[in-house]
């Protein structure tokens, strides 16, 4: 097997089809009988209320830039892009019902992907009986691999359980004497969250440091106060969070209100929120806590200058609070482009079988899928330093050296 340092080093630097103005500028080819077909009509379902509104959001805003832009080169393969929009209210039973609409109700010509694994499992599902494409960028926890659903492609370069190792990468690259020698697992039942826990728990026991704590709590959990107070009674050298945004944010919370401070602390989800995280725990409070992720505005990935900066023309702010998620949905629309580029049509049963082979170079790394739509990659390691999220592992793209251990809380 590659090292993770290879294995990135070959994400970032492999040519792959270059896709959109963000990876190479080059137009679609268009044809004439394509253009005559009306608008390209695209069906999303977005979490705008509820546990994942926050990053719900930030997946429409990624869809959006994307087909500005698009649009604005003449459409794919001659068609104008248009995007309809439903709120899933972060439920899975809404979804399936969104969905069903899209489909069966408005006739659209393809569907994208929502946010979070447990709400793509069951819409792809739907997908799936129509024969609908379904490309997705944010839902890659293994549950929705494990449906072996032959339409289903991820636009991302890793699988939660993948893309969560390279923090075993990381402390297991440590001299021993460095290393954590105990680690508390507190775990949200969420079918990306906790099965990336599970692993790198494994991993790390077979390196032979002690499991003193790990539980998985219900995704009704409100207070983490109790959880938070049996991890801090085993006095962990490391907690492993399988978290994800207003979990991990309240993790953090009781970790402060509890002045529990481990020397290691590594969550799944919710450090990766460049806005909300801080704003959530307290920007003095973010030092030295870490998370994985495939995308940071200022990866050395093909596109990615050009990207954020027509994010930023178009949304505004600044280019550190643009959430990873953005990139992820804006990558899909890329995988469109480079089906279209590819083949010069743009039907479902063409999206599914094109991107089901090769290689295709995306604004968040090289995409390449297996069968069942699985990503074959890695992602790097994240470390809040001095108020910004930082690439700290592999050496070879690392912007900062890794802080550890973590600094107490201020």
């Amino acid at each position: 097997m590659l090292s993770t340092g290879t294995r990135l080093r070959s994400w970032i630097l492999a040519i792959g089809l270059c896709v959109g103005v963000a990876a190479c500028g080059t137009p679609a080819p268009t044809s004439s009988s394509a253009a005559t077909k009306g608008p390209l009509t695209i069906g999303i379902s977005v979490s705008l209320t509820g546990d994942f509104s926050n990053t719900g959001k930030a997946a429409q805003l990624g869809y959006q830039l994307w087909a500005s832009q698009v649009n604005a080169k003449g459409g794919v393969l001659g068609r104008q892009v248009q995007l309809t929009f439903a709120d899933d209210a972060s439920s899975p039973t809404q979804v399936v019902t969104n969905y069903q609409n899209f489909i069966s109700r408005d006739n659209v010509d393809l569907v994208f992907g929502p946010y979070s694994s447990l709400l793509t499992l069951a819409a792809a599902k739907v997908a799936n009986r129509y024969g609908y494409a379904f490309v997705e960028g944010a839902g890659n926890g293994p549950s929705v691999f494990a449906a072996h659903l032959p339409n289903l492609i991820d636009a991302g370069p890793a699988t939660a359980i993948n893309g969560a190792q390279v923090w075993g990468d990381y402390i297991l690259s440590l001299p021993a004497d460095q290393r954590p020698k105990t680690a508390a697992y507190p775990s949200l039942d969420d079918p990306f969250s906790q099965p990336a826990a599970a692993a790198l728990q494994a991993r790390f026991e077979a390196a032979g440091i002690k499991t003193v704590y790990s539980q998985i709590y219900p995704a009704e959990t409100t207070s983490l106060g109790g959880v938070i107070a049996k991890v801090a009674s085993t006095n962990p050298d490391m907690v492993v969070s399988g978290s994800q945004d207003a979990d991990g944010w309240a993790q953090v919370q009781a970790m402060i209100q509890q002045k529990f401070n481990p020397q290691f602390l590594f969550m799944t989800n919710g450090p990766e929120n460049p806005v909300d995280f801080p704003k959530n725990v307290g920007a003095q409070n973010t030092q030295g806590i870490f998370t994985s992720d495939v995308w940071t505005y200022n990866a050395p990935i093909p596109g990615n200058t050009a990207f954020v900066q027509a994010y930023i023309a178009k949304f505004g702010g600044d280019p550190s609070q643009i959430d990873s998620t953005s990139a992820q949905t804006y990558a899909v629309g890329q995988l469109i482009e480079a089906v279209a580029a590819k083949t010069g049509k743009i039907d479902n049963a063409t999206i599914i079988a094109t991107l089901h082979q090769g290689s295709y170079q995306t604004v968040v790394g090289v995409v390449s899928v297996d069968q069942y739509g699985a990503p074959k990659g890695s992602q790097f390691l994240e470390e809040w330093i001095g108020g910004t999220l930082t690439i700290v592992y592999p050496p070879n793209i690392a912007e900062h050296a890794p802080v550890i251990p973590k600094p107490v809380w201020p």
